[in-house]
């Protein structure tokens, strides 16, 4: 099958890696990630997002226009008031800080780019989880680059670097590469951006783990970089972390 053939082909189109998934009331939403075709990883259009009614088992594909975010992958999705909203990721050009959101009640689906933001946007990344808590987006870790400024100004076990290179992007050359363990807070009513101030034993730095959110509290588990199994807790209101 060649490659106009496989991306217009529904059922293969359902098959992929590193998408965002949810349920709301019976329905399931699938959007973005990549597919293998012929040994080759192809990113998945972000102008289409599938749903599957888990009644009767049937899969639909919905179209959203507006401002349509790159194809991404290791990107983190979350699903708030009927929203879901889009942040960072990894495009074939590069690492993305940029957030985007859907109204999924809308009759027609229109991705909007959030822009007029407050605070500092955090540096791009991938492979980071979100909790989502009384409006509230809250980021934690992720692999992605830094400026040399912003790691002079980062605590040594926040940030894991793993290489330099020279990389332009925007009016910056020099760039660090690595994992971190921040802790990212987007008010959704506000568009402002925050970064708390943690207590106690941080988990360190890493991407690709298990995150889960019960009552006001947030959960990690395990994940890249990590030196074993472990297991934290932060609790959302005082912003204390707990190691399990």
């Amino acid at each position: 099958m060649d490659a106009a053939a496989e991306r217009d082909a529904p059922v293969s189109r359902l098959e992929r890696s590193n998408h965002t998934a949810f349920i709301d009331k019976n329905t399931l939403y699938v959007w973005g990630g990549y597919q293998v075709v012929a040994g080759e990883d192809v990113m998945l259009p972000g102008d289409e997002i599938w749903l599957c009614d888990l009644d009767s088992g049937t899969w639909q594909r919905r179209e959203i226009t507006g401002d349509i975010p790159p194809d991404l992958s290791g990107f983190c999705g979350s699903h708030v008031n009927d929203t879901l909203y889009i942040f960072g990721g990894c495009d074939p050009t590069g690492y993305s800080n940029e957030m985007f959101s859907v109204d999924l009640t809308e009759q027609c689906y229109t991705w909007k780019k959030v822009t007029g933001t407050k605070g500092t946007t955090p540096s791009p990344r991938n492979k980071h989880t979100c909790w989502v808590h009384r409006d509230r987006l809250i980021y934690f870790g992720g692999y992605g680059c830094k400026t040399i400024g912003e790691v002079q100004n980062t605590s040594s076990s926040s940030f894991i670097l793993e290489e330099m290179s020279w990389t332009t992007i925007g009016n910056t050359l020099f760039r660090c590469w690595g994992w971190n363990n921040e802790v990212n807070v987007f008010d959704i009513h506000t568009l402002t951006w925050s970064m708390p101030e943690t207590k106690g034993p941080a988990p360190s730095p890493r991407v690709c783990h298990a995150s889960a959110v019960l009552g006001n509290k947030g959960y990690i588990c395990g994940g890249v970089e990590a030196a074993e199994l472990d297991m934290f807790c932060l609790d959302l209101e005082t912003w204390m972390w707990t190691q399990l």
